[in-house]
């Protein structure tokens, strides 16, 4: 391995000679969409044969229930065991990683993914492999960029990049790719990010199209053309679409809740869990693994049967029973992925969320041609309905919109994806600003969001921000003490601690000045007579957006930071804190302005 990686940076150090600095990351960027989209192929490919065994199983019909406990036992067992306990899931660990880690993902990431998701989701868990797959290709990308020798802004670029080029490998849509890169991972973009981004994205189709059989490949054929006069119908869905994605995301996040607070072991959670998705698996067989099978039946028109295992629906007309089944469905969906994910699995909800639309358009569309007052393409409906749901969901209007037309080999359905997925984007935004999976984190401020004034802060360190060599005082000395430390000390802010340690007070030199020159004073001045309260007080544990919020309201230049038993740890300077700012702002440029 020791010799491998010096190879590559010999290999890397002779292309930095050769090559202009965008070169050089061009050629970086096509390493990591190769390595992405091959690790992409790899986990649909392992998933893929997993649950073509589980078919080939003979033993009995309802086999296949026993597999997802399985799936998530073998899981905790590989986590507990090997990965110290717990795994950094999906898209939040890589928007934290950027954010709180200077774009640093452990090389542990690469593989971890790999082995987990693969396991839970092809053994029957009901959730998806796209995030994995986005946390591995990120992974893949910050690690090539580490021993690339590559500074911040490129190393969050190549994390991109390597996520581009995963979800472009996953549904053959590289423009999806590079969407979703700029749209969830990127909050800031210059135009010259793009050459780098297609280029990892289009190799990570290449590897799918090359290497995956057609068959694997999640795409349909339309069967019929978009007609404007099913546009209120589409609105109307859009409309749907929207509750339903905040309805998803409460229901999801209120069983994974529920699941993390059950005081367990957590081998008897995932058998617990695994027992739950049995009862699911049973009544509702489509929820079954990432349901890309199902999806397919639905979005192409197909979908004529209940493909369940008892006969509570055949006591009702058959039509009415479809669209009863595909309801339910649609709600018990995020419960399904809840369970899976919150009990020990590793897995994603970009997947479950298309699930969901496609059964939320199909439902729509089956309901208005029940009542026999129009007729609308069920199929259509259901495609556009998944482009609803994901844009709600994961907050990804744009890429909702192209992955649905790419994978349709087409842009026939464009004006019903704009409208549905704009529609159901605003409704979402309107009453929760966050997603569910980033919603903890932002408010934290841990990720950066589309404000830049805040992301510029997030990057910034309180700890690398503070100057503590400053000396205490004790509140029960004399003037003449605090004289004798300024004589050997450039500071002129000096912190004041009462009889237990704690927190008192400060002196600044400013406001001492007269005394200074009365030395018949010195014994006679307890310091606690000159000392004042700052304007406000900063924690340890304190953001740095609170940091400047409390330099702006008191308009002071220096405030002291305290631990969280009042114990003074040292300064913070807006001067520093200023100069910090303009750092990381001034580095901000476009790639060919560094060439």
């Amino acid at each position: 391995m020791r010799r491998i990686k010096q190879l590559y940076q010999f290999i890397i150090t002779y292309l930095r000679t050769k090559l202009s600095r965008v070169q050089y990351i061009m050629i970086v960027a096509t390493m990591v969409g190769l390595f992405s989209g091959l690790t992409a192929v790899l986990l649909k490919t392992l998933v893929h044969y997993l649950q073509h065994w589980i078919k080939e199983i003979d033993v009995s019909r309802f086999a296949y229930l026993l597999f997802p406990a399985l799936g998530l036992v073998v899981t905790v067992f590989i986590v507990r065991h090997f990965f110290g306990t717990q795994v950094e899931k999906g898209i939040a660990m890589v928007l934290k990683a950027i954010a709180r880690r200077s774009s640093f993902i452990p090389l542990s990431h690469t593989y971890q993914h790999v082995i987990t998701s693969s396991i839970t989701v092809g053994l029957g868990g009901s959730a998806g492999l796209e995030a994995p797959i986005v946390a591995t290709g990120s992974a893949i990308g910050s690690n090539t960029a580490r021993i690339s020798d590559l500074n911040y802004g490129e190393r969050t670029l190549l994390i991109a990049c390597g996520a581009a080029a995963g979800i472009a490998a996953v549904f053959n849509a590289p423009i999806a790719g590079v969407i979703f890169a700029i749209e969830v991972l990127l909050t800031e973009t210059v135009v010259s990010y793009f050459i780098p981004l297609i280029i990892s994205s289009v190799v990570g189709a290449l590897c799918s199209k090359i290497i995956l059989a057609e068959s694997s490949l999640f795409n349909f054929v339309l069967r019929e053309h978009f007609d404007y006069k099913n546009v209120p119908a589409y609105l109307f869905l859009g409309i749907l679409s929207g509750f339903i994605c905040l309805y998803y995301a409460k229901v999801f996040k209120g069983t994974e809740t529920k699941l993390h607070h059950w005081k367990i072991n957590p081998y008897s959670k995932a058998v617990m869990s695994g027992l739950l998705l049995m009862a699911l698996f049973f009544i509702f067989p489509p929820l079954f693994g990432e349901g890309y099978e199902s999806v397919k039946l639905v979005a192409n028109g197909t979908q004529e049967r209940i493909n369940d295992n008892t006969s509570l629906f055949s006591l009702m007309d058959e039509n009415i029973s479809l669209i009863i089944f595909a309801g339910l469905i649609v709600l018990l969906k995020p419960v399904a992925t809840a369970i899976t994910i919150g009990s020990g699995g590793n897995g994603g909800n970009f997947a479950p969320s298309l699930f969901t639309g496609a059964y939320l358009g199909f439902f729509f569309s089956r309901s208005l041609n029940s009542t026999g007052w129009l007729k609308i393409p069920e199929g259509n409906f259901s495609l556009v309905g998944m482009a609803g749901v994901l844009s709600g969901v994961m907050y990804c209007p744009l890429t909702a919109i192209f992955l649905i037309a790419e994978i349709t080999n087409g842009y026939e359905l464009f004006i019903p994806l704009m409208i549905v997925s704009s529609i159901s984007f605003f409704i979402v935004k309107s009453y929760e600003p966050y997603s569910m999976e980033t919603k903890k984190l932002a408010m934290e401020g841990q990720i950066f969001t589309h404000k830049k004034e805040k992301n510029i802060l997030t990057s910034i360190s309180l700890q690398d921000m503070l100057q503590d060599k400053y000396e205490i005082i004790s509140i029960e000395k004399k003037l003449k003490d605090l004289v004798e430390i300024i004589k050997r000390t450039d500071k002129n802010i000096f912190a004041i601690q009462d009889a237990k340690g704690r927190f008192a007070g400060i002196i600044e030199l400013n406001d001492i000045k007269q005394q200074l020159f009365l030395p018949e004073l010195f014994d006679k001045t307890p310091l606690q007579s000159i000392m004042k309260k700052p304007a406000a007080i900063l924690y340890d544990d304190q953001d740095m957006y609170t940091v400047m919020e409390k330099f702006d309201i008191t308009q002071s230049w220096y405030l002291p930071v305290l631990s969280k038993d009042k114990k003074f740890i040292g300064f913070i300077s807006k001067t520093k804190l200023f100069n910090k700012y303009r750092e990381i702002l001034s580095s901000q440029v476009d790639l060919y302005d560094e060439s």
